[in-house]
């Protein structure tokens, strides 16, 4: 393939190189963030790591189609690479990891991952799986009878669509024509469950039973990702709807830091799977469009590298909250 044909696919998307380094920046800060939490962790000083490895390419791509402070993300644990996208910081989430006073997440009170920010227009999650699909199908009501043209982009794993609380929101959104983007990030075990014990069918498939489109679309794929929520946000944004997007990935890492993946992967399957590397993948297109070279890249890299180390140093000498500031927040002000 020659440059002027690997430029076409994202050129026909209208993305421009900018965007295409832009992205490719911050799928790496996004696993360099996460690799260095996992140092930490071992190294005793980070208490849990959930991790997105693997899930960058989903993550970028999607978050790239939204308008960050007008659109509204409800994401699960692992999205990083949203979170990122949209405007947190490598100092926001290790100051969270950390559980410091300057969290943005919660002020040091919440599990890694509970990612927050008003600014943003990102809403917390609770720790139940799946009780984030109704408020976003909520929040979608809300962009719709005021008449205005917000998304809502609402995130999970295949686990979640096992829940209750996905079918009624489906549902919900699929009777009210809502603004919302149900983006399922399959990364082919729930814990330790296989998804062949978890999931009866094809998840895309089950949006025609709520009456809209449902999409299956390789996760590890950047553009393809972005090509399908782009088209899922404008339906929203013209008032047709919402969409089902299964995003078929995999976790690079064990599900937590908690956890053993060796008691239920084999060693083989997890290798296999490194070498579909989202960002490594991505990598492949932006040398064949003509817009990585090793120099470029080992720039790149660099930037990557003393955002993480700033960050990390910071969030490591930072205070921790007060103990009298435990309870701020929790109740109302009378």
């Amino acid at each position: 393939m020659d440059v002027k044909e690997a430029r076409a696919r994202h050129e026909e998307l209208g993305l421009g190189d900018d965007d295409l380094l832009r992205m490719y920046e911050t799928m790496l800060l996004a696993r360099r963030v996460d690799e260095r939490m996992w140092i930490l962790n071992r190294q005793g000083k980070a208490a849990f790591v959930i991790s997105c490895q693997g899930h960058e390419g989903v993550q970028v791509a999607a978050a790239y189609n939204l308008r960050p402070g007008y659109d509204y993300v409800y994401p699960y644990y692992r999205d990083f690479g949203i979170t990122t996208v949209l405007g947190q910081t490598p100092r926001d989430h290790f100051l969270s990891l950390l559980a410091r006073k300057e969290d943005p997440n919660s002020g040091g009170r919440q599990m890694p991952g509970h990612f927050s920010s008003r600014k943003l227009n990102i809403v917390t999650s609770s720790a139940p799986v799946g009780v984030q699909y109704p408020q976003a199908t909520g929040t979608a009501l809300a962009f719709k009878v005021r008449g205005e043209d917000g998304v809502v982009l609402v995130t999970g794993g295949e686990a979640s669509t096992s829940q209750g609380d996905w079918h009624e929101a489906m549902n919900f959104a699929g009777i009210h024509d809502l603004p919302v983007i149900f983006l399922i990030e399959n990364n082919v075990y729930a814990i330790s469950v296989p998804e062949n014990l978890q999931v009866a069918g094809s998840i895309a498939g089950r949006a025609a039973g709520y009456g809209f489109p449902g999409h299956e679309v390789d996760g590890n794929d950047v553009l393809a990702v972005y090509e399908t929520v782009k088209e899922a946000v404008g339906r929203a944004r013209r008032g047709e709807g919402p969409t089902l997007v299964e995003a078929r990935t995999y976790r690079l890492t064990a599900h937590s830091s908690d956890d053993d993946d060796r008691r239920y992967r084999e060693r083989d399957e997890v290798e296999n799977w490194r070498k579909k590397d989202p960002i490594v993948r991505y990598e492949h297109y932006l040398e064949e469009a003509g817009l990585l070279d090793e120099e470029t890249k080992e720039e790149i890299e660099e930037r990557v590298r003393e955002q993480v180390a700033e960050a990390s140093d910071y969030a490591e000498q930072a205070p921790l909250a007060d103990p009298e500031e435990a309870l701020g927040r929790v109740y109302a002000e009378v």
